[in-house]
């Protein structure tokens, strides 16, 4: 006979940054709901995460069903959190003009190749 556990613990940890990582892995939730909703089947996480073991994936898939407006909430956070990062990071660095340096920095190495395939060779 079978024999039933009232409940199971999610494979879920937070890490010290407080992002939610599936089990003992660098895997974050966030990246098993995405793979989920963009029509990943557990299987195919698993092949593209092999740290990951299937059990783990179908709980986190699970635990996303019948909690989407939790995981949604917290997705939307992370979501935020990081936007609220890339703006603190553009302000201390100014990128004003650098395409325009690297092109210029391009095209003076043609040109500088370009003079050398004309200069004469010198023998030894």
């Amino acid at each position: 006979m079978i024999s039933l556990t009232p409940t199971e613990t999610l494979p879920l940890e937070i890490d010290a940054d407080g992002v939610v990582r599936v089990g003992k892995t660098r895997v974050s939730l966030g990246t098993i709901i995405l793979a989920f909703t963009d029509g990943a089947t557990a299987e195919g996480i698993a092949q593209q995460y092999p740290s990951l073991q299937l059990a783990d994936i179908y709980s986190v898939i699970g635990y996303y069903l019948r909690h989407p407006s939790e995981v949604e909430a917290y997705l939307g956070q992370r979501t935020h959190e990081a936007e609220h990062v890339r703006h603190q990071n553009e302000a201390r660095s100014d990128t004003s003009g650098v395409r325009d340096r690297l092109l210029a920095r391009r095209a003076s190495q043609h040109l500088a190749l370009s003079e050398e395939a004309h200069l004469p060779r010198r023998h030894n």
